[in-house]
C-alpha cells in the first residue's frame, strides 16, 4: 500500500495504533508558535488531515483558539472525538475540500506530503479558497523534487514532494508570501516545514 490512493485505507486500518503510538513531545512547538506569533487567542484554525488530534490540534485548543480538524479517515476522526472532543471534525478529502469558510491559520502538517504532485499542485488553491485575510499557511514537504515510502505502523505508505521553487511559485500564485522554508530543520527533526502568510488572491483571479 505504498501509492497515493492507499493513504487514507492504510490510515483506516492503522488509526488506532498510530494514535496510541503518536509521540506527544510537541516537537513541532517552534513552527506552532511562529503561527500564531504576535495573534491573540481565538483564531479560527483548520488542521488538514488532523489525525487523533494529538498533539497538534490539542495545542490550539489548549490556547483558546476555534479548531476544525478535516480527516478522510472516519476512524482517525473517531480517536480524535475522544481525545481532543472541543475539535470541530469534517470528514472530508483534503482534495476536494470546499467548505466557505474562511480560516487565520491552515495546517497541513505531515498530510500534505502523502498526496503525489498534480494532487498537491492542486491544492494550493484549495488553501486560498480557506484562508482568511492575512492567513498563515503551515505545511511540510520533502527538502526536494522526490517520492518516497514510509511506514504507519506496519503499513507502507507514499510521501511526494516537489521542488522548492516550484513551491514558492505555486504559493505566490495562490496569493501567499513565504515567510520562511526550513529544510531538514533540526530543531524540528529534520522535517521540511514551510510557514506561508495570504496576502489575497492575484489580480485577475
Amino acid at each position: 500500500m505504498d501509492k497515493p490512493d492507499d493513504i487514507l485505507p492504510t490510515y483506516r486500518v492503522e488509526a488506532a495504533r498510530w494514535a496510541r503510538e503518536r509521540g506527544q513531545s510537541l516537537w513541532e512547538r517552534p513552527a506552532l508558535e511562529a503561527c500564531v506569533a504576535g495573534r491573540a487567542a481565538g483564531l479560527r484554525v483548520l488542521d488538514l488531515g488532523c489525525g487523533s488530534g494529538q498533539p497538534i490540534a490539542q495545542w490550539f485548543v489548549a490556547r483558546g483558539d476555534a479548531v476544525t480538524g478535516v480527516d478522510g479517515a472516519p476512524e482517525m476522526l473517531a480517536e480524535c472525538a475522544e481525545r481532543v472532543p472541543d475539535v470541530t471534525r469534517i470528514l472530508a478529502d483534503m482534495r476536494g475540500l470546499s467548505l466557505e469558510q474562511r480560516f487565520d491559520i491552515i495546517l497541513a502538517f505531515n498530510s500534505f506530503f502523502h498526496l503525489c504532485p498534480a494532487d498537491q499542485r492542486a491544492m494550493f488553491p484549495i488553501f486560498a479558497a480557506h484562508a482568511a485575510p492575512g492567513a498563515r499557511l503551515l505545511f511540510t514537504s520533502g527538502p526536494g523534487a522526490g517520492e518516497a515510502v514510509g511506514r504507519v505502523g506496519d503499513s507502507p505508505v507514499y510521501h511526494a514532494s516537489l521542488a522548492p521553487s516550484e513551491y514558492r511559485a505555486l504559493l505566490s500564485a495562490a496569493g501567499f508570501k513565504v515567510v520562511w522554508f526550513r529544510p531538514e530543520d533540526a530543531e524540528l527533526r529534520g522535517h521540511s516545514v514551510w510557514l506561508a502568510q495570504f496576502a489575497g488572491a492575484p489580480s485577475g483571479h
